[in-house]
């Protein structure tokens, strides 16, 4: 294939996907609308149906008490998870929740098998049916837990129950130790600043997020460092 042959398949790629991305917004901005008026409708409901509505004092106390911990995070996370994420990927994570434990880890692990890299086209597509496959798989277990929870805790040792207060750790601990392989250097930084983070006295709610700034801040800091020994 000739170099004009290249550059018109690429041209036409770049098109394909400005048009996935097009429909991405629409689907995606619907679906994070109507999200919100569903979110609404049961205090809403409670509210001027019922009439339990608490004030707007009390409303407003609660969310200033709230937003001066996670209002930050609004701004931040959507910026440092999109690299991985792409488009797609940052619509459907931030509709199922749960991205640092599930949608992140998942979009990570697929984008090492497959060979593709954060920031890519292939890199998003990989993300986003990642966590398809997450959020199903998270949604069935969701459902089978809560129609069966009560009954299935009450079969299970109570060691295997303690033991449940550790999943969350190991999977971070499987995204370092997957990073670790092919960077040794960032899987120790990683491992310093989540160790340091835990120890400090550090809301619980910006534990991950701080560990996860100072972590990609000092490697950042590294390789350019190392970058500009390179080229003196």
């Amino acid at each position: 294939m000739d170099q004009s042959n290249v550059n018109q398949q690429s041209s036409v790629d770049k098109e394909v996907f400005s048009t996935f991305h097009n429909k991405v917004h629409f689907w995606g901005r619907l679906t994070m609308i109507g999200v919100v008026i569903m979110t609404l409708m049961l205090p809403a409901y409670l509210s001027y149906v019922l009439g339990l509505h608490p004030g707007w004092a009390v409303i407003l106390n609660g969310f200033i008490a709230y937003g001066a911990v996670v209002i930050p995070l609004w701004i931040v996370e959507p910026i440092s998870y999109y690299p991985v994420l792409g488009v797609s990927g940052t619509y459907l994570a931030f509709l199922n929740g749960n991205i640092g434990n599930m949608c992140i880890p998942s979009a990570a692990m697929a984008q090492e098998v497959v060979g593709s890299e954060p920031g890519t086209e292939k890199g998003e597509v990989t993300a986003t049916l990642a966590i398809t496959g997450a959020a199903l798989v998270n949604t069935t277990v969701l459902i089978v837990v809560i129609l069966g929870g009560s009954a299935i805790l009450g079969i299970l040792p109570q060691d295997i129950i303690d033991s449940l207060a550790f999943v969350l750790p190991a999977i971070y601990g499987g995204v370092i130790a997957q990073i670790a392989i092919e960077k040794p250097s960032w899987g120790v930084i990683g491992i310093i600043f989540g160790v340091t983070m835990n120890l400090a006295p550090v809301p619980e709610a910006l534990e991950t997020f701080l560990a996860i700034v100072f972590t990609v801040g000092a490697i950042m800091i590294i390789n350019n460092i190392k970058g500009k020994n390179k080229k003196s």
